[in-house]
């Protein structure tokens, strides 16, 4: 059997840490003085003696390394349990959500879907608000770099537990997993503090810039209006889009540039070609829009660049009723959002190194039809790229498919329309956010969703924020034998 001590310490400390966080809340409540501060003063309590209590429980485990299997082990089980005490705020206060609907927003926040439960956002307390904005900014790579301040105490490498999480280092360019994770941290600040400036420039309030600059760069899309975006017509909707572009670029290349290396950022294939795909989404729909409903330019670039760009990247705001610009620009913005970001960024979905993978492979098979006798080898970047990278991207796309058809026909059996299971599917199985159908309410909730439905978009937005493989593989029997 596998030894889960090492995974249970990890995993106390970072429910320690989450309910350390919950103090963040509390303070805005009492600033703003609300009385709901004690309800996340209560929250973190529980919180932190759970975790202190599991964490001790398992503290030989310090003895112990961590394997692979515990790290696949540990990385699912932290997307599975955090969200639960993530759901305790939510749940012992405003707005009071059940169980279900408590679990399916924290999971919706720390994946950086985006999808909400709640009806009446514009009426909650500003703490229940900018904490759900703090679960999808710690979601975006917060959690990621937290567990690997521990990992070195469990004597490990922490590459492996990048892995598991389907997360790309490109090359590894700094020696060890820590000093990745030191200065990843320092640019996804460095980021949303200079997203947060740019808001508070542009009109936005201080409680505004700093929630909408928590779910921009996290690519999570939560906001504390029911109106989302529509709340920040104009100059925002362009500073919104450049920056959710930039959360969606690989973060990597950042720290590179950081280093005094701007080259690897433009040369990076991925990066050119989410650019251009993001330009001819872009201009599809403007074209389209401007030729059928005779809209001016202008306000129709604006409009479609920071909707284009939102579904993109997977953060999931919202400015205009999308499903009214016809059936030509809502399918390519479904497209879109299929497609995602790159990778090392915390956009979610497929991601564009998988598409040129695919792309490249595709060409090559293509090539070999007609010259069956040539020596013909798949390259990205300049590099032959070895078979075992082409067969896990393939296998990725099918079991991507074969997941996002089983959930529309498992949605509709719970009961919802046709149309709704399989936007549902699709913003849930790609951490998008945004869903359409007769169900969804007004503000672009999932509260009249059946409890079962709701249970099932929560599992596949653990097994997509964590790519599917890192999931499913504990299915396997064989996984579970030492």
């Amino acid at each position: 059997m596998i030894d889960l001590r090492p995974v249970g310490y990890i995993i106390g400390m970072l429910i320690s840490v989450l309910g350390l966080t919950m103090l963040i809340p509390a303070a805005v409540d009492w600033a703003y003085g609300s009385p709901h501060w004690m309800v996340f003063v209560e929250s973190a309590i529980l919180t932190v003696s759970v975790g202190a209590v599991l964490s001790l429980a398992s503290r030989d485990a310090l003895r112990a390394t961590l394997n692979i299997q515990q790290s696949f082990v540990l990385t699912s089980a932290v997307w599975l349990t955090l969200p639960l005490f993530g759901a305790l705020p939510m749940m012992l206060g405003a707005p009071h959500l059940d169980l279900t609907d408590a679990y399916f927003e924290a999971m919706s926040g720390l994946t950086t879907t985006g999808t909400t439960t709640i009806t009446h956002l514009d009426g909650l307390p500003p703490g229940v608000n900018l904490w759900r904005g703090l679960l999808q900014w710690l979601g975006g790579l917060g959690i990621i770099i937290v567990a690997m301040i521990f990992l070195p105490v469990m004597k490990v490498g922490g590459m492996q537990f990048f892995r598991s999480e389907g997360f790309d280092t490109l090359g590894k360019i700094l020696p060890r997993a820590m000093d990745i994770s030191t200065a990843l941290i320092r640019i996804y600040v460095g980021l949303t503090i200079a997203c947060m400036m740019t808001y508070l420039a542009l009109g936005m309030t201080g409680f505004d810039a700093v929630m909408h600059a928590l779910t921009t760069l996290s690519t999570g899309g939560f906001s504390n209006y029911d109106a989302s975006f529509a709340t920040f017509k104009g100059a925002p909707e362009y500073a919104a889009s450049v920056y959710m572009a930039l959360a969606a670029m690989p973060f990597i290349r950042f720290v590179q540039m950081t280093q005094g290396n701007v080259v690897p950022l433009w040369r990076d294939p991925q990066v050119r070609a989410f650019l251009r795909w993001m330009g001819y989404a872009i201009a599809v729909i403007v074209i389209y829009r401007m030729i059928r409903h005779e809209a001016s330019f202008w306000p129709t670039l604006r409009e479609v660049t920071f909707n284009v760009v939102s579904t993109f990247t997977g953060t999931g705001y919202a400015s205009e009723d999308v499903t009214q610009w016809g059936h030509l620009a809502f399918t390519v913005l479904i497209i879109s959002g299929l497609i995602g970001g790159c990778t090392s960024s915390t956009a979610c979905s497929v991601k564009v190194f998988r598409y040129l993978i695919l792309f490249e492979a595709i060409k090559v098979q293509i090539q070999r039809l007609y010259s069956p006798h040539r020596l013909l080898r798949l390259r990205y970047d300049g590099q032959s790229v070895e078979d075992g990278v082409v067969n896990s991207v393939v296998a990725f796309f099918s079991l991507f498919i074969l997941t996002f058809g089983i959930l529309i026909i498992a949605l509709t059996f719970t009961g919802l329309e046709t149309e709704t299971a399989m936007t549902a599917a699709w913003t849930s199985i790609a951490n998008i956010g945004p869903a359409w159908g007769p169900e969804i309410t007004a503000n672009g909730s999932v509260a009249d969703f059946p409890a079962s439905a709701k249970w099932l978009m929560s599992g596949a937005m653990c097994i997509g924020r964590l790519e599917l493989m890192s999931v499913l593989v504990l299915l396997l029997p064989r996984f579970w034998r030492v």
